[in-house]
């Protein structure tokens, strides 16, 4: 890992980069309660060894970025779509591809339109811009979250199994679930976080509906990706996206949950590549 720690408007931010800096650069922001381990290293690295510049980084409230006491974040979405701004600042970067999931794809949608100079394209994984018109996450989602009983926040294993039992429901029918790989994901996370019980403030954060009750209003070329079977964002999230931002394109992964499952990896890196390429 190449981790980096920035210190900026009394914040910490950890990144983390791939490639060449000369490169076109893209940031990858995570999910709700996820760090940057999530984007796992090879996935980076192969988008990296197709001649761009990545960094992904800890959103406030998990791995090794600034943390708040349990039930109080000191913050809202909109500090959070300003720390991808900081992020660029610090790295010299005049604008960037953003490429965002779930909670990230809802900052990106953010970015774009409070920083529209920084931004070259946007990625919308797995995420939207939650019209009131849309339906609900699934049934077993909400089941799992309400039923899941209390986690001891410092013992690895507790926290290991939560995160197994949280992907296990987010996995779509076309995937087998990889129990292994995503217990060595979340070891990592738990060794390198500074305190993983503040991940849960990112359900309580606010702000944001103004910027998204107006993505229509992105200018950005927008690459929407999103699985057909999303239990937590169904897909007519991503087809309302694409429908709304001008000149949108939609990939749909048959089968697919909410996830960045690897068998996925190919074809998504293969759109990201070609949606940043310079044209010609």
């Amino acid at each position: 890992m190449n981790e980096r720690l920035i210190k900026v408007d009394g914040i910490e931010i950890c990144t983390d980069s791939f490639g060449e800096p000369v490169n076109p650069a893209i940031l990858l922001i995570m999910g709700a309660q996820s760090s940057l381990i999530w984007w796992e290293e090879e996935f980076c690295q192969r988008i990296a060894d197709a001649g761009r510049f990545v960094i992904r980084y800890d959103n406030r409230d998990v791995g090794r970025s600034t943390t708040y006491e349990p039930g109080q974040p000191g913050y809202t979405f909109e500090d959070m779509a300003d720390d991808a701004v900081r992020v660029l600042d610090a790295y010299k970067i005049e604008q960037a591809h953003i490429v965002g999931m779930s909670m990230g794809g809802m900052l990106t949608q953010m970015i774009a339109l409070r920083h529209p100079e920084r931004v070259l394209t946007i990625t919308l994984l797995s995420t939207s811009n939650f019209a009131p018109h849309l339906p609900p996450m699934e049934e077993k989602i909400m089941d799992f979250f309400s039923n899941m009983g209390v986690i001891d926040w410092n013992n690895e294993q507790s926290v290991v199994d939560f995160a197994i039992d949280r992907s296990r429901i987010l996995v779509g029918s076309k995937h087998l679930f990889n129990e292994k790989k995503v217990g060595i994901l979340a070891k990592k996370e738990f060794a390198r976080s500074t305190n993983m019980a503040s991940m849960s403030n990112h359900v309580l954060v606010t702000g944001g509906e103004s910027y998204l009750s107006e993505t229509a209003k992105i200018k950005v070329p927008a690459l929407i990706i999103h699985g057909t079977e999303d239990p937590i964002i169904p897909h007519e999230h991503g087809k309302n996206l694409a429908n709304e931002i001008p000149n949108a394109v939609l990939l749909s992964l048959e089968g697919t949950g909410h996830e960045l499952h690897y068998d996925d990896w190919d074809l998504i890196i293969d759109f990201i590549s070609k949606h940043t390429a310079i044209p010609n």
